[in-house]
């Protein structure tokens, strides 16, 4: 019986050192070195406290390309706090995309703000895709591996930003995959 009981305690502990090494990136990071970046010269930017992000999502089925109606994208951000530790990411999901595939969503960061987390870094990556012809995520564009939001233009008389990505596409079958690189 002990060695079944330290059997299941090896297999406990295993798992969650696996969980742990999954997860890394995802939690709290180090904290960083003030003192360090002030004599560097860099400086932490962050994404003003409101903001929107537009793009386009297609479906590719055989040689057709068309917008894709009901889409949604899913904008993740990390956030650093007051003490300068990184937070836990956050997402939200955009609104479906309209009959042309383009899809805008704003967001805010004031309640953050308020709380004193300030957004460091966001990035977009594919959610869902209503049609079942069409049911293959591609990484088209970095829709899988997240699109970082890098280039803005000032819209409106405040100078809100507007980021743009993608476009993104869905396919109806699955990516040929080649081992070597094309």
């Amino acid at each position: 019986m002990p060695v079944r009981k330290f059997s299941h305690l090896l297999c406990l502990f295993l798992l969650s050192m696996i969980v742990v090494a999954s997860a890394s990136g995802y939690g709290y990071g180090s904290k960083p070195d003030v003192e360090s970046s002030k004599s560097s010269g860099t400086r932490k930017k962050f994404l003003p406290g409101v903001f929107s992000v537009q793009g386009m999502i297609y479906c590719k089925s055989g040689s057709k390309v068309f917008p894709l109606k009901g889409g949604v994208v899913r904008i993740t951000c990390l956030g650093i706090d007051k003490d300068g530790y990184e937070t836990a990411p956050f997402s939200i999901l955009s609104r479906p995309t309209d009959a042309n595939g383009y899809f805008f969503s704003k967001l805010s960061s004031q309640l953050l703000e308020d709380d004193g987390v300030k957004i460091s870094q966001c990035k977009v990556f594919l959610h869902s895709c209503p049609l079942k012809t069409c049911p293959v995520a591609t990484d088209v564009n970095k829709g899988l591996s997240g699109a970082p939001l890098s280039a803005y233009r000032p819209i409106g008389f405040n100078n809100m930003r507007l980021y743009s990505v993608g476009p993104f596409v869905y396919s109806s079958e699955t990516q040929k995959s080649f081992p070597y690189g094309y």
